[in-house]
Order: C-alpha cells, then sequence, then structure tokens
C-alpha cells in the first residue's frame, strides 16, 4: 500500500489555521451541525457529542490528526450535512467536519473527469461544473450534501440508464486508518477504489473525489398528475421509454405526480421565477409544511390533505440545464426510510404498501416516492447487480413513524429489498450479507485497512459487523 501526497492532498482550500485536536474544536467554526459541542443531523434523529473535533485544510493535515487520534484510543468518523438519517457518522471520538476542504482541484479533459474536494457540496459542484461547460450526468434531488457523504451513503437520482453518484466516481483520495493517504482509482489501488466509492466511512476519510463529467447538456422536465392505477399498469414502459422517470404517490388517494426528464435539443426554457416561486417554495414547502404541521395535531385531516395536494400541483414543462431540473428545494423536514427492489417487483410492492397503510388506518401526509436505477458494479451499491426500483416513505419530523416504517419495511424485505444506507431501517449485518455478492469483498478490504476499527461505531458494528 503506497502512501502518496499530491497536490489536492497538501492544499489549503480555506483560509486560516488549524489548532491543536486536544480536546477542543480546531479550524476557523464548529462547522455544520455542531452547537454547545454537540453534532446533530438535519433531521434531528441523531445526536453526538465527540471528544475533539477538526475542520481540517488539507489531507495531510488530518492524516497525522487521524494517527494521532487512533494512538489515543479514539474512534475517527467524518461528518457531511448531516442529511444522512442513520447514525453513520456519529462518533464519541473525533469528529472531522470537512468544510474547508472544498472546491475544484483539477480537470482532465481527455479523461473527461473533474476532481473535487471531499467537503463541496453538490450545490457548488454542480455550480461549478456548469460555469465550465459540464455537468454530472444524474444526481439526486437535492444539493445540500457534501460529495463525500452523498456517494458514502449511495445518494441516487432516477435514471433508465444512468446510475448513482457512486458509480460515476473514477477516483478518490482516502486517508486511512494509519494516518496515510491513498490515491485510489481503477488502476490505483484499485479493490480499495471498487469498495471506497460506496464505504460507508468504514474505510477511512474522503478527502478528494474524482467524477466522470461531459459537456453540460438540456434535460425537458414534464412533471403531470396521473392516476395511481395508470401509474402502475405502464410502469415498465414509462420507465422504458423516458432517460429519467419517478412519481409521488399520496397515501389516502388515487393521484400521482410523475416527473419524465429527458435531453432535449433545446432551446431553454427555464421556470419563470414567479412561477417556480409558487410551485416550488409556497406549494411544496411553505403550504405544504403547514398542512404537514396540521395533520400531525390534528391526524383525522390528512387523507383529506392528501386529497388537496394530490389536486394541487398542476401539469408543467420546462427546460433546463441539468441541476436545475433534477433537483428542488426541500425545506419541509422529515424522516425517511428507502428500499431497493428488483424493479420487476416495485408495482406489487407499491400495492401492498397502499393496502397496509389502510388495514393499519394509519394517516400518512407525505408522498410515496418510486425512482429507478440501472444495475451497477459497485460492491454496496443498493443497485449493485440488478435493475431496480427505489420505494422511499417519509413521516413529517415529530410525527409517530415506527408502526408504518416497520409495516414498510416487511414488505419491502419479502421482496428482496436493499435498505438505502443513508436512511432508517432495522436490518443487521447477518441479512445484508445475503443480499449482497459482494458483501465479504467489501468486509475485507475494511478488515485490511481498518484491521482495529477506528473508523467503526455503532452502526457500522450492526451493519458490518464486528
Amino acid at each position: 500500500m503506497r502512501a502518496t501526497t499530491n497536490s489536492s492532498s497538501s492544499r489549503n482550500t480555506s483560509s486560516g489555521t488549524a489548532g491543536s485536536t486536544d480536546g477542543r474544536t480546531t479550524g476557523r467554526t464548529t462547522g455544520r451541525g455542531l452547537r454547545g459541542g454537540a453534532w446533530r443531523n438535519w433531521a434531528g434523529t441523531v445526536t453526538a457529542r465527540p471528544a475533539r473535533t477538526l475542520a481540517p485544510a488539507s489531507a495531510q493535515e488530518l492524516a497525522e490528526a487521524v494517527a494521532r487520534a487512533a494512538a489515543d484510543g479514539l474512534k475517527v468518523k467524518a461528518v457531511g450535512s448531516g442529511h444522512s438519517f442513520t447514525a453513520a457518522a456519529a462518533t464519541d471520538g473525533l469528529l472531522v467536519q470537512p468544510q474547508r476542504l472544498t472546491g475544484v482541484l483539477g480537470r482532465d479533459r481527455a479523461a473527461g473527469t473533474v476532481t473535487v474536494a471531499a467537503g463541496t457540496t453538490l450545490r457548488q459542484l454542480n455550480r461549478a461544473l456548469s460555469a465550465r461547460g459540464l455537468s454530472l450526468t444524474n444526481m439526486g434531488d437535492i444539493m445540500e450534501q457534501t460529495v463525500s457523504g452523498a456517494i458514502s451513503t449511495g445518494t441516487h437520482g432516477t435514471g433508465r440508464a444512468s446510475a448513482s453518484l457512486a458509480a460515476q466516481v473514477r477516483g478518490l483520495e482516502l486517508v486511512t486508518a494509519d494516518g496515510s493517504v491513498l490515491t485510489c482509482g481503477p488502476e490505483e489501488n484499485a479493490e480499495i477504489f471498487a469498495a471506497a466509492r460506496l464505504g460507508l466511512g468504514a474505510l477511512g476519510v474522503i478527502t478528494a473525489v474524482t467524477f466522470a463529467v461531459e459537456p453540460e447538456f438540456l434535460l425537458t422536465a414534464r412533471e403531470e398528475p396521473m392516476p395511481l392505477d395508470a401509474v402502475r399498469e405502464d410502469f415498465e414502459a414509462l420507465v422504458e421509454e423516458n432517460e429519467h422517470f419517478e412519481f409521488y404517490w399520496f397515501p389516502h388517494t388515487t393521484s400521482c405526480i410523475t416527473k419524465r426528464n429527458n435531453r432535449a435539443a433545446g432551446p431553454p426554457a427555464p421556470l419563470g421565477r414567479a412561477a417556480g416561486w409558487v410551485q416550488d417554495e409556497l406549494l411544496s414547502n411553505g403550504v405544504f409544511r403547514a398542512a404537514c404541521a396540521l395533520g400531525r395535531t390534528v391526524p383525522a385531516t390528512v387523507p383529506g390533505i392528501a386529497a388537496l395536494a394530490g389536486r394541487a400541483l398542476s401539469a408543467r414543462t420546462y427546460t433546463d440545464v441539468p441541476y436545475k431540473v433534477f433537483t428542488s428545494p426541500r425545506r419541509v423536514r422529515f424522516v425517511e426510510m428507502e428500499y431497493a427492489l428488483p424493479r420487476q417487483a416495485a408495482m406489487e410492492a407499491l400495492s401492498e404498501l397502499e393496502a397496509m397503510i389502510e388495514r393499519m388506518r394509519l394517516r400518512v401526509s407525505f408522498p410515496v416516492e418510486v425512482r429507478t436505477a440501472p444495475a451497477d458494479d459497485v460492491p454496496l451499491s443498493t443497485a449493485q447487480g440488478r435493475e431496480t426500483a427505489y420505494l422511499a416513505v417519509h413521516m413529517y419530523r415529530g410525527t409517530p413513524y415506527r408502526a408504518y416504517f416497520s409495516a414498510a419495511e416487511r414488505i419491502m424485505t419479502a421482496h428482496g429489498g436493499r435498505p438505502h444506507w443513508g436512511k432508517l431501517h432495522t436490518r443487521d449485518a447477518g441479512h445484508l450479507a445475503a443480499l449482497y455478492p459482494r458483501f465479504k469483498e467489501f468486509t475485507a478490504v475494511r478488515d485490511r485497512l481498518d484491521p482495529d476499527r477506528v473508523f467503526g461505531n455503532d452502526y457500522l458494528r450492526r451493519v458490518l459487523g464486528e
């Protein structure tokens, strides 16, 4: 194993000097999610009180801190923007916050790649790529995550042939438990690279990511209501006929909102500022938040609210650059569970979910989201080796959700579902090992890189084993 320090390892991507890591916060700020010594995630489902925090300005500074923490018997975890619902990043040891590791570090025109520092948010990445006339091929629907957090937990969008963010990674820089800084790619530390593209933070701390990019293109989005039965009946055709298809079903109704995204020759026809604000901010965030709050207080109002929500969003068509089509603001806080199913099982599982909600007399104010992905070769990808459909269930933050999620999870597991690594679930290593043909390949890399579990925590112990 070769330790390297390349230009991105030593580059200081922000001003200011790092302080001591001896029992207090270092760097210039306490960073995202840290208040009064406690770190909390976006949804409020996880709280951690680290003994030390670090906002490193370079991979080498981080490597020294990791080695020091390991020598002191402290666990090490890196956090991004806190958009995972699980405790994947929680630690009582050294908490690494990457907000000083940001920006574009390099571009390889011949290879069609761009390298960015790990703390760069997807918003920053997308805007930087667009300014250079470039784009990712596919992405998820929010931009608040850091690139390292997004790939490490399996963030994905929807696509007939274009896969998750992790599948678009072409290289990594990784700080390992012994303080080495490794560069990884298909031809260098290839086995580590294969696993670390979606590594759950179990193999080390990512400090830089190289993505495959392409010349920026235009997408035409067509969003429109459809009856649930029509979507179920035509689901396979809708997926095959569109580059990107997804839909949202409103429980207690027969209504869906569908979205088809396809490449277009142009010209651009973006949403008008006023129209976009009304639909994306006023209705989808402001009014929806108020409706969810009412439903939490008076559950009997939920079916009526759902019926109104299903009718409130009207059809619209627009054409814009990819990140303005794929992503949208998500300001209403919620908890979420998502399962990846074999695509052919998705509509049967959705029908079972619908029946379960009514049978249990649940009151569900958030829509169920359905997306797809092609098979990929990332060992712990939820789409590894199979055409996949994702079913995501949500509840407004503060609303009881366990009965709903537990019943939904029973349905998903009966269909061979794989839980999203960054969203709520109860599965353990024994169950997950049977779902992933390359599970042992991943854990073997982990055993080699981190035999003492410097990067371990309770969540990883549950999902990966000791």
